[in-house]
């Protein structure tokens, strides 16, 4: 397994952690980083000793999103990269364990939309979380499905075509979030919740959970691929290129 994913295990291994490992890039969504991630993913939700998932990410932010930066002159790897977003947000959404994210810092783009597929949500009221895709030029298509599935399509329209980012604690009142922490302990306030999810009936919890899927139409792949293809026509175009040149240019000196 790649160490760009760690997996953690708590209570005997009831309770397995899944921490992104990028942190001098705040967790930033590379080609590397997601195949790490499905990896270290798929034996967890697999194992029947598994009662509970978190998703964590290591040092400051939780994610940064996708790594825009390093596919600038890459416009075709974009679009692969959207489609490994996406795979990635349909193995975690379609484990049959709970799955609890844990934002600390920043959760934006991409990240956001690891947030938003897990079932449970705990951040502080610091946080930076959001969609800014449209100031960017590019389109959050991969994460408008779910989205739309977790805070129906008035309030995802109104957060995808603002853009920006918000607090914490205006994540949560808008339902991005499900609970708040403080900083200092938000690590054990996820962990004491992911213990008391623990404590449910394994099978009574992956049935509910794939009802819950198909209900919502989290098992639409046909769907969640036009998402992705949408997603990566528009990042590979001219408006969305030229500002993301000006986003990471060099500054220059006077």
């Amino acid at each position: 397994m790649s160490d760009l994913a760690k997996v953690i295990h708590y209570d005997g291994g009831a309770i397995a952690e899944v921490r992104l490992n990028r942190p001098e890039a705040r967790n930033a969504l590379s080609k590397a980083l997601l195949e790490a991630a499905r990896a270290a993913l798929r034996p967890v939700a697999a194992s029947p000793d598994v009662r509970v998932i978190l998703i964590s990410g290591e040092g400051k932010a939780f994610c940064a999103g996708m790594d825009l930066k390093a596919l600038l002159n890459d416009p075709p790897a974009m679009g692969e990269l959207l489609m490994l977003i996406s795979l990635l947000l349909r193995e975690i959404r379609r484990a049959p364990q709970p799955t609890i994210a844990c934002v600390r810092g920043a959760a934006v783009g991409g990240g956001c939309g690891l947030m938003s597929v897990c079932d449970f949500a705990f951040s502080h009221p610091e946080a930076r979380i959001g969609y800014p895709e449209v100031d960017l030029g590019v389109c959050p298509a991969v994460v408008a499905p779910w989205l739309v599935r977790k805070l129906g399509s008035g309030r995802a329209r109104q957060i995808l075509l603002s853009g920006g980012t918000m607090t914490g604690e205006r994540a949560l009142e808008v339902g991005l979030l499900t609970h708040l922490a403080a900083s200092d302990s938000l690590e054990a306030e996820t962990l004491a919740f992911a213990q008391s999810l623990a404590r449910g009936g394994r099978q009574a919890m992956a049935a509910t959970k794939t009802w819950l899927n198909e209900l919502d139409g989290s098992m639409a792949d046909d769907v969640l691929d036009k998402a992705a293809r949408i997603s990566a026509q528009i990042v590979q175009g001219e408006e969305a290129l030229s500002r993301l040149a000006r986003l990471f240019a060099p500054p220059t000196r006077e």
